[in-house]
């Protein structure tokens, strides 16, 4: 079945009503920008009420609110989604400090490692996304490193900016997107689907690029940070029709 990750959590209500409708993930967004942030303590409030099956996943920008690290050892969460810094030319180097690291190598073991490629940053030519598929078709899972070796690891392919974690609304162009969902499939990499998705057309996303997984943010809200029950219900609804339709 397609993964689904009902993202922008601010609230218990809004993330029960995502583990009642059947998602496999909820997301927490920790960027101090986004009118979806919420705290660490927040987070960890929600998260010690959710049940362990499933996955809470951390949306962070590098310097930039809670730690990644510190998402994982002391609110609970089970995955994580990377954006760079803002500004680059920020320094970390206190950016450990205050880490226990006790059971840290486990938890990274068995992390989601959600990892953006926008597609407004891929190069419109034709040729060059094919080469970009090949690219993923050539990897292997045998290979060491973010993109290979590890069977929790994934591509979250969105509309979004580096510099924005998503919420953003808008849909990217799935059909020109093909080769590089078919060279994934083929390199053994995770596609996770994310912009502008909705109850309305997740199934065509679903139908055209294959994905993974899936994961929504503004589509299933009532507005930003609040989500609207019927819609979450729908949208997993919507997903788990078309997973009938393709089996």
């Amino acid at each position: 079945m397609t993964w689904v990750k009902i993202c922008g959590m601010t609230n218990l209500e809004d993330a029960l009503v995502a583990v009642e409708a059947g998602a496999d993930a909820v997301g927490f967004v920790f960027y101090e920008k986004s009118p979806r942030c919420v705290t660490a303590e927040t987070a960890r409030e929600i998260v010690e009420k959710l049940p362990k099956s499933l996955e809470k996943v951390g949306v962070f920008v590098l310097g930039d609110g809670v730690n990644p690290l510190k998402g994982l050892m002391d609110i609970g969460l089970t995955g994580m989604q990377i954006y760079p810094p803002v500004e680059d030319r920020k320094q970390h180097s206190g950016y450990f400090e205050g880490i226990s690291f006790g059971g840290l190598p486990h938890r990274l073991r068995h992390a989601r490692s959600l990892m953006p490629l926008p597609m407004h940053l891929i190069c419109e030519d034709e040729e060059q996304i094919r080469q970009l598929g090949s690219d993923f078709a050539g990897l292997s899972r045998k290979v060491e490193g973010p993109l290979g070796g590890r069977e929790m690891a994934a591509i979250l392919l969105d509309s979004g900016d580096l510099r924005r974690p998503g919420g953003t609304g808008r849909t990217f162009d799935w059909k020109k997107a093909v080769p590089i969902a078919e060279g994934m499939r083929q390199g053994g990499v995770k596609l996770v689907v994310a912009g502008g998705l909705t109850p309305e057309n997740v199934g065509e996303a679903i139908g055209i690029l294959q994905p993974w997984g899936v994961d929504v943010v503004s589509g299933v809200e009532a507005g930003p940070g609040k989500k609207d029950p019927e819609k979450v219900r729908a949208f997993v609804k919507a997903v788990r029709e078309m997973d009938r339709k393709t089996s």
